[in-house]
């Protein structure tokens, strides 16, 4: 997936951006797209039942009822930001058997946020490796559980195995404070990642005589 850059507003128009929200099984996608989106969210949940005990392990989150099974969607205007921005949040479902999904709802989205649960940390290689293998500019957000251990963004690079260029950042997917900050977070290293790829592929100059 090749990153474009979007179309230059009108003046005075916002930016519009599509960016994805992923993440593992029961690490707060729902719940972030509710809390920062400025019109009632599309949710497609539905309850957890005997059928899927098998492949829908609630270990550590056993309080959970509900699931996306297609996507949730939300909407965020930012006219305050450095340049006024219109995001289309798509949350993904978690569970690795929805990847062939993943693909469709990433198409055209400048980048992603990985959520990340520290109880089921194991949970988060999938996304991870997904934003890697297409391209798509990602930040990883530890979403902050209550009675969950309190670990460092550092220690959860190390232990995702992350570049020091993905920025990985601390929140609380229920406060729109926090989730619209990771957002700004992501919309800059996204763009910094669109900067940086032009540079490397912009075509060799050549000097001639005068």
């Amino acid at each position: 997936m090749v990153l474009q850059t979007p179309p230059r507003p009108q003046a005075g128009a916002p930016t519009v951006l599509k960016i994805v929200i992923a993440g593992g099984f029961g690490a707060g996608k729902t719940t972030a797209v509710g809390a920062v989106s400025e019109i009632t969210p599309l949710s497609t949940e539905e309850y957890l039942t005997e059928a899927s005990a098998d492949v829908d392990s609630l270990a550590g989150i056993e309080a959970k009822k509900t699931t996306t099974v297609a996507f949730d969607f939300g909407r965020l205007s930012l006219p305050d930001a450095p340049v006024p921005l219109e995001l289309f949040l798509f949350g993904t479902p978690g569970q690795d058997r929805f990847v062939d999904l993943w693909y469709d709802l990433s198409r055209g989205a400048v980048g992603a946020v990985v959520l990340v649960d520290t109880r089921r940390l194991e949970s988060s290689f999938t996304p991870v490796s997904f934003c890697e293998d297409i391209g798509l500019p990602f930040v990883v957000a530890i979403n902050q559980f209550d009675g969950a251990h309190r670990y460092l963004p550092e220690q959860v690079r190390t232990a995702l195995e992350l570049p020091t260029s993905v920025p990985v950042v601390t929140c609380d997917a229920r406060d729109p404070n926090h989730v619209a900050g990771v957002l700004l977070t992501l919309v800059d290293h996204a763009v910094k990642n669109a900067s940086a790829s032009r540079v490397r592929h912009a075509p060799p100059t050549t000097l001639q005589d005068a």
